[in-house]
């Protein structure tokens, strides 16, 4: 017979070899945990930092059936341990799904449990959990995923890593709760119009977090009290980032450096590329290239430029720390074939930062040739990591097998140089990476969305991802302007693509311009070896796509100088509560019905709306104003009432903005 009781704070179910426990989680939350024949890990916390305080809980029990009640939430807990989640007002945010041939309530011959641990033979379980779907509930958040929806209800994701995709598995609903979905298995995530599921390929408990609240911005916040929040951002990140895929030497780099600053062109971090390097896995400047790293960073601080240098968590198997790594248990292990992750310009094998000793060594190295020398900025590149096939069966790590623990990769990683920096005497880490999970933003993540293509057609699907990271607890996004893959500075049409991001990287968390432009050269004589071995893209400096143009990119720059302490606010607000820098026009106006629908335009801040022209030759486009406010144009002054659709003109040196309730931002100079 199954017996529920309460032990503490938390209710416990147990039959049949489960263990089924619910305990309030921080204000308005719940946290969820099972095991199948075996005990539940209290120890392991994956994305949640300690249990944050909570209030008053209230729990009632017969030892067949009861509740638990903590703020906003309630759970009770039915027959055969049947969960169903309310909120304070009784109104039904979630039900598992249970269709069990015994239960003569509700017959039935399917036989499907909502918490199904199938066993694998010979390891841990395969987990499915399910719950019963309402076809008018819209999702949102889940990471970055290179499709064109916000709302992904109707959809089924991959829960797994790759480049441009990001795994973070925070469902928001539109019915008042959020779900985060506390295991770093590779599975699947499926929210369908009869039946929402979740799936671990491989795991040993079942572990979820349900907050509660009346508006969104509620449960975004608890989500941060749970998994974490960003550092301040130091002043440095606020501003204009220049990038290219690659600057090749020193000179090279301080030459584009110069040229900002001859053109009186703010500034504030310029960044040196992969293959700086002598060999993958070195982690340090190749001298033939770069002889003098100190003094060159020292020239760029001089100019108020800070330096930001990719780091690769490859390596290469010829490099001179491949052995000792290899010897002490640093590198991913492969439970079949070659010890082979990647080849790229040799064979490589991924770090394994989930092993404290990997992260000391690996920041040891970075500090002595990067760090000591100046370096306050590192671009975590390869976070997801990017195998050459991925094979996720294949691959085990420090802390399991990539199967059970594969997802948790890119947090692990940017601790490495977190921790490091915060030893070293930083006291606000920031670092650029090309994947996240869940929590990783209390690490001082910038996530940015990978190597996308160099069209509108990505240009439009970087505004919904944008958005969900943020619903995420991650509000460092960014994305690089322009695209990555491609783009001919002397092609108009992709002028005009980057002129039109370039409007929307201005108003992004991070300002970032960076690309692989046409034409790629390798038209130097040292490009045989070390930092010579990969060659370099095209221009991609603001004056590379024409003088007029050229005059658009400058007003946006000296326009982002002008909202710096706006931002500054807006990051101060990440970093106390976990707000968003960008928001849905939903996030600040929730019961506005029609502001649930919109995907291509979002606040910047609370203060100003933001509709990015996304289509070639666009010249106007369709702009909703929430309803519950005044909306006055940032170029005309023109004021319309909320609840409206207007259509807004957008000549191509101008992107449609409009200020709430007469705010007042120095938009024009």
């Amino acid at each position: 017979m199954a017996v529920l009781k309460q032990e503490g704070d938390k209710l416990v179910y147990r039959f049949d070899g489960e263990t089924l426990t619910i305990e309030p989680w921080g204000r308005d939350g719940l946290r969820v945990r099972a095991a199948k024949v075996s005990r539940i890990d209290e120890a392991q916390d994956w994305a949640l930092l300690e249990r944050p305080a909570h209030g008053a809980v209230s729990i009632a029990c017969d030892g067949q059936l009861g509740q638990i009640e903590n703020g906003n939430i309630r759970c009770k807990v039915g027959q055969y341990g049947r969960l169903t989640f309310f909120n304070a007002g009784g109104e039904k945010l979630l039900e598992e799904r249970w269709r069990k041939k015994e239960d003569y309530n509700d017959h039935s011959p399917l036989g499907i449990d909502a918490r199904e641990f199938r066993p694998i033979p010979g390891g841990d379980m395969h987990l499915t959990l399910r719950f019963e779907s309402d076809r008018e509930e819209r999702i949102f958040g889940m990471g970055q995923y290179q499709d064109p929806f916000f709302n992904f209800k109707g959809c089924t994701l991959e829960l797994a890593q790759r480049n441009s995709q990001a795994t973070v598995p925070f469902a928001l609903s539109s019915k008042g709760y959020g779900f985060l979905w506390n295991n770093p298995a590779v599975g699947r995530a499926t929210f369908g119009m009869n039946y929402t599921e979740w799936v671990a390929e491989s795991t040993r408990q079942m572990d979820y977090l349900i907050i509660a609240g009346d508006k969104p911005s509620d449960i975004v916040e608890r989500l941060a009290d749970a998994t974490g929040k960003v550092p301040m951002m130091p002043e440095y990140g606020m501003g204009f980032w220049q990038c290219k895929l690659r600057y090749r030497t020193q000179e090279e780099l301080l030459e584009v450096a110069r040229e900002y600053k001859r053109r009186g062109l703010p500034l504030d971090v310029i960044v040196v590329d992969f293959f700086h390097w002598p060999m993958q896995g070195s982690w340090r400047f190749d001298p033939d290239y770069f002889p003098d790293p100190a003094a060159m960073v020292e020239e760029l601080n001089q100019m108020g430029i800070e330096l930001m240098v990719s780091v690769w968590p490859t390596v290469d198997q010829n490099c001179e720390n491949y052995n000792e790594m290899l010897e002490n248990g640093y590198l991913v292990h492969t439970d079949r074939g070659v010890r082979t992750n990647m080849q790229y310009l040799g064979n490589q094998v991924f770090m394994d930062p989930t092993n404290p000793g990997t992260r000391q060594f690996v920041w040891s190295k970075a500090k002595q040739n990067y760090f000591d020398k100046g370096v306050k900025i590192f671009w975590l590149d390869e976070a997801e990591p990017e195998y050459s096939a991925y094979d996720y069966d294949n691959y085990r790590y420090y802390a399991g097998p990539d199967l059970q623990v594969g997802n948790i990769y890119p947090c692990a990683y940017a601790k490495t140089f977190y921790d490091g920096m915060i030893a070293s005497g930083v006291e606000a880490p920031m670092n650029l990476l090309r994947c996240a999970w869940a929590g990783i933003q209390r690490y001082g993540a910038i996530v940015w969305s990978g190597d996308i293509q160099s069209d509108f057609n990505a240009l439009r699907t970087q505004i919904p991802i944008g958005l969900n990271m943020g619903l995420c607890g991650i509000p460092w996004w960014t994305t690089d302007i322009g695209g990555f893959t491609g783009g001919d500075p002397s092609d108009p049409e992709f002028r005009e693509c980057l002129v039109r991001w370039f409007q929307f990287g201005c108003f992004s968390p991070v300002f970032r311009l960076h690309g692989y432009r046409k034409p790629f050269t390798m038209d130097y004589k040292e490009a045989q070896n070390g930092g010579g071995s990969f060659g370099t893209g095209g221009p991609n400096e603001v004056w590379s796509y024409g003088e007029d143009n050229y005059e658009i990119l400058k007003e946006y720059l000296f326009l982002r100088e002008r909202l710096r302490p706006y931002i500054r606010e807006l990051m101060r607000q990440a970093h106390e509560k976990g707000t968003p820098v960008i928001r849905p026009l939903f996030y600040e106006f929730p019961q506005d019905e029609a502001a649930w629908g919109e995907e291509d335009s979002y606040l910047f801040g609370e203060k100003l709306l933001v509709a990015p022209v996304t289509q070639m030759g666009a010249r106007e486009r369709r702009v909703y104003l929430p309803k519950g406010s005044k909306w006055t144009c940032a170029w005309t002054g023109q004021v319309y009432e909320g609840g409206q659709t207007i259509t807004a003109a957008a000549p191509l040196e101008r992107i449609p903005l409009f200020l709430r309730d007469g705010a007042t931002l120095p938009i024009q100079g």
